[in-house]
């Protein structure tokens, strides 16, 4: 089984949380509190994050599938049949599978699709490609600098530019604990170079589908703006924050969050 934290009463719908790459189930932490007033919350830990076991398998290889396979066995574990999935940035990509791998297969257990500055998938292999090559400089970096020096590039990238510098120290601070070797067993596997392009999902579902996006986020809002001109998506724009939504504006954020899964419940 994954690691995993549970907040509200059983008795109410279920909401399964995924976290992004470098965070864990208390990354949550400031939403948890009132989301749990409506739903029973379920915030897991992918592999190889918080206190999960890393993610077995060749490391240079797709593992989607993997962690989708983890994801299911927690929650038949947990008898969770049916529920509301939300994931943010890697959380929102490997929920992407998920929510492909169950319309294949059950497409009753999954109630609806929320996802926050995910990334849908590359268009073409070269783009994949070379994704790939830059997803594996990264992977050198993890595994032989200090963790601290990792997350410190790692925060200095475009996607990150709304932070300023005590923000981005508090992650630093905060991702610290890491470890280095368990991070690596899903970096790559899960890298954006593995990752089909699922932009096209939405017309082969009949879930409703919700897309969160920070106003400062240039890249994802982007992505998000061009996706819903093709898709049939529910797409919110968040004043005041960046790529992680949840984190800069928790408020506005369950707003949005609880407003339409009160509707779909």
């Amino acid at each position: 089984m994954l690691a995993y934290r549970s907040e509200g009463d059983r008795s109410k719908p279920v909401l399964v949380l995924l976290h992004g790459f470098l965070g864990d189930k208390h990354d949550w932490q400031g939403v948890l509190a009132r989301l749990s007033q409506h739903f029973r919350c379920i915030a897991l830990d992918l592999p190889g994050h918080g206190a999960s076991p890393s993610l077995e398998g060749d490391p240079d290889s797709s593992g989607f599938q993997r962690v989708v396979t983890h994801i299911l066995s927690t929650l038949d574990e947990l008898k969770v049949n049916r529920f509301h999935l939300l994931g943010y940035s890697l959380g929102g990509r490997i929920a992407l599978h998920l929510a492909q791998h169950l319309a294949k297969r059950a497409p009753e257990r999954l109630l609806s699709l929320h996802l926050e500055s995910c990334h849908l998938g590359l268009s073409n292999d070269e783009e994949r490609s070379q994704r790939l090559e830059q997803d594996r400089l990264w992977q050198q970096k993890l595994l032989s600098l200090p963790i601290s020096d990792f997350l410190a590039l790692w925060y200095q990238q475009g996607v990150f530019a709304s932070l300023n510098d005590e923000q981005r120290q508090k992650l630093i601070q905060a991702r610290s604990h890491n470890r280095p070797a368990a991070l690596a067993s899903i970096y790559l596997p899960t890298s954006l170079g593995h990752q089909a392009d699922l932009s096209s999902q939405p017309e082969q579902s009949t879930l409703n589908w919700h897309y969160y996006v920070g106003l400062q986020d240039d890249k994802f809002l982007a992505l998000a703006k061009a996706w819903q001109a093709k898709q049939k998506i529910a797409l919110y724009r968040v004043p005041g924050a960046g790529h992680n939504v949840h984190l800069a504006q928790p408020e506005a954020f369950c707003d949005l969050l609880i407003a339409q899964l009160r509707i779909q419940a």
